[in-house]
């Protein structure tokens, strides 16, 4: 990934905050059939190893889990809000017109090595604990218990768990670092006005200049 000094993130708090806001990532891999994407729900333990783990699913017909060799090494991408910038925002192009569009985004990249789980247990552990995350914010959390429990049992059966060491996590966060400060609240107030609330809010959040 190309990465001027100023969109880069080094803060480990901040990629983890990303990881766990966005934890839908796409994960890449490679095999003798090609290049393979995958979308998957991601639990991201950061107390696990040196760079931490994450965990998920894939049903098991899907041909991932076999088609990977243990230990291969892996990318999962997490993306968080992103949108299109118009030059119009920035209120120095009325002065010199000297702007151009771009794309604000801020990603993390998350480098490391993979392993099948086929194992029950750990599918079942990992499926309790993704539920307890997104059901948290509902009025009536759902539970796994809620369900007849060979029901369950049928679709944990139906699918198989891999964990990621995490060996390494790459940020960029391109969110206008390298505009005046005039121009990136110029941007900021578009962006509200569009309802595109989450990248104006990570806008405010980060540097207003270039590191």
């Amino acid at each position: 990934m190309y990465l001027p000094t100023h969109f880069a993130v080094t803060e480990p708090e901040a990629l983890h905050a990303l990881i766990r806001a966005y934890p839908l990532g796409a994960l890449i891999t490679h095999w003798e059939g090609g290049l393979d994407a995958n979308h998957l729900p991601f639990e991201f333990d950061a107390g696990e190893g040196e760079h931490g783990v994450l965990r998920a699913h894939v049903a098991r017909n899907n041909p991932l889990w076999q088609e990977v060799k243990e230990g291969q090494e892996v990318l999962v991408i997490f993306r968080a809000a992103e949108g299109y910038v118009s030059p119009s925002w920035y209120p120095s192009k009325q002065v010199h017109h000297q702007q151009v569009p771009t794309w604000n985004y801020a990603v993390v990249h998350a480098h490391g090595r993979i392993r099948v789980r086929d194992d029950a247990r750990f599918v079942r552990r990992l499926l309790t604990s993704l539920t307890r995350v997104h059901e948290a914010a509902e009025p009536a959390p759902w539970k796994m218990a809620d369900a007849p429990r060979d029901y369950i049992e049928a679709m944990v059966q139906a699918v198989v768990g891999i964990e990621i060491e995490i060996t390494g996590l790459v940020g960029k966060f391109k969110l206008s670092q390298n505009k005046e400060e005039g121009d990136r609240l110029g941007v900021v107030d578009a962006l509200q006005a569009k309802g595109q609330t989450a990248l104006a809010a990570a806008m405010q959040q980060s540097p207003l200049s270039p590191r």
